[in-house]
């Protein structure tokens, strides 16, 4: 069977981690499917949402420092996640925002199909694209928001560039999109990834934007395993530019490298998964910690902030 590709996960920074979590889990529905740490600050949380069968191309990730700054959105960075839903839910998502207390837009269209946009409450640019069925469900796990009506996935992210045309070649000679449609600054590319299978481009002659909370950290897009991993990272090494070696995230395998445009890309594989090292009708129930780190468990507790939820 031929592997999708398109994108894998993204990663944001965030504030404070109990909002974080009340705003995509109560309040979007969507399920925690991983508490674990920054592997490169176990200090902070790592937090990851997910659909209801926790696969790739619908897991949005969290890196929340309390005391973070406000980012600011410019050149170089994907500004926008934009989430697919069920075709015909707007009225649904529309009064579920309002009973939230969520501002949102009026609906609009966009590559043709209809949207709704509204942000996090870091600031985080978010769409809900009304598009397809609601899936089946596989798992016991009850979300907040109805199964007709909830996050599929990933629909697409927005890369603001100054400069498309080395990003482009990346996404097409490597990471398997095709450019599909142009109107005016915004040139969408797609996979035929039900979820995660598409891309927005928008060029833009401004500053590049500033890290901080409410700001993507990093888009990651699909590898299969780590041998196709590594085929890739031989691809991004041949345009010149500098990949890290494979890292192991226990849940998957990673590449990362800045792209021409200046956005931080990553490679991960899809397995071993979310799974791996706890039942699947229980992800995110408890922390959990790669095994490398399990020896400073009790410490690391002791540091992380309360996060009882």
């Amino acid at each position: 069977m031929k592997h999708n590709k398109g994108i894998h996960h993204i990663s944001v920074l965030a504030g404070d981690p109990k909002v974080n979590h009340n705003f995509y889990v109560n309040k979007l529905g969507m399920r925690m499917v991983k508490k674990s740490v920054n592997q490169d600050d176990p200090g902070t949380y790592h937090l990851f949402y997910g659909n209801e069968a926790a696969t790739p191309g619908s897991s949005l990730t969290f890196f929340p420092w309390p005391r973070a700054h406000k980012g600011t959105k410019g050149t170089g960075e994907s500004v926008n996640v934009a989430f697919k839903v069920p075709e015909g839910s707007q009225d649904f998502w529309i009064e579920r925002l309002a009973y939230e207390d969520i501002s949102c837009s009026e609906p609009f269209e966009i590559f043709g199909k209809q949207a709704i946009r509204f942000e996090d409450p870091d600031g985080l640019e978010l769409d809900l694209i009304f598009d397809g069925e609601a899936k089946s469900k596989i798992s016991s796990y009850e979300s907040t928001v109805p199964l007709e009506y909830s996050i599929q996935g990933f629909e697409s992210t927005r890369l603001r560039l100054s400069e498309a045309d080395g990003t482009v070649d990346i996404l097409t000679n490597i990471l398997g999109f095709e450019e599909k449609s142009s109107n005016g600054n915004l040139t969408l590319f797609e996979t035929d990834a039900n979820i995660g299978g598409s891309l927005i481009i928008e060029t833009a002659d401004e500053e590049h934007g500033r890290g901080g909370r409410g700001i993507v950290h990093h888009v990651a897009f699909r590898a299969e395993n780590e041998e196709e991993l590594g085929q890739l990272r031989e691809h991004v090494l041949s345009k010149g530019l500098n990949p890290t070696g494979i890292i192991d995230r226990h849940w998957f395998k990673s590449v990362y490298y800045r792209e021409p445009g200046g956005v931080l890309f990553e490679m991960a594989s899809d397995d071993p998964g979310y799974a791996v090292d706890e039942d699947f009708e229980h992800l995110g129930e408890k922390l959990i910690l790669p095994p490398w780190l399990e020896p400073r468990r009790t410490l690391i507790e002791q540091t992380l902030p309360s996060l009882e939820i």
